[in-house]
């Protein structure tokens, strides 16, 4: 049996960030401090609170650079925070916007044309299921529909039941 998860951005690469490694697009992070409204951390999936340190940073949430590999801001916090874990919870951040674009991507990194599009929050879950279940659909990207901004990888996770 599988269900979908809402992928964060890997520790390592948050922690390189943190750290004032370089982005997407060989640039040092800004370093920002919070107002409280509107600050997503893309890898604890928590708005960043008011007050708190924040970084912007181009990300490109691909593999490798290549013509679909799309490139964009994000937010992260300036100091460590743990990863968010859940399989099929959506994080409690995106139930704050009323749509989120998803769209498909192949195995190779390449959008599926025709998965496309904007969806009304509740029902992120069943058009990611939707989609996954296509055979050449490998993940989802889930984005902002106001700023095309990437929010979060959504994947098909493998439940394994002891008997």
């Amino acid at each position: 049996m599988s269900t979908i998860q809402f992928t964060a951005m890997t520790t390592t690469l948050a922690r390189h960030y943190q750290a004032g490694g370089v982005d997407a697009n060989g640039q040092t992070p800004e370093t920002h401090v919070s107002d409280g409204d509107g600050v997503p951390c893309r890898h604890c999936l928590q708005n960043v609170k008011a007050g708190d340190k924040y970084l912007i940073l181009s990300h490109r949430p691909f593999p490798a650079p290549q013509p679909y590999a799309e490139t964009g801001p994000i937010f992260l916090h300036a100091d460590e925070c743990e990863r968010y874990d859940a399989i099929s919870d959506m994080p409690e951040m995106f139930r704050e916007n009323s749509d989120y674009i998803l769209r498909g991507y192949s195995r190779q990194d390449r959008i599926v044309y025709g998965t496309g599009g904007v969806i009304a929050t509740d029902n992120i879950a069943a058009r990611a299921a939707e989609l996954l279940g296509r055979d050449e659909v490998a993940y989802v990207h889930m984005r902002s529909a106001r700023n095309n901004c990437f929010q979060c990888r959504i994947d098909l996770h493998e439940l394994n039941f002891a008997s």
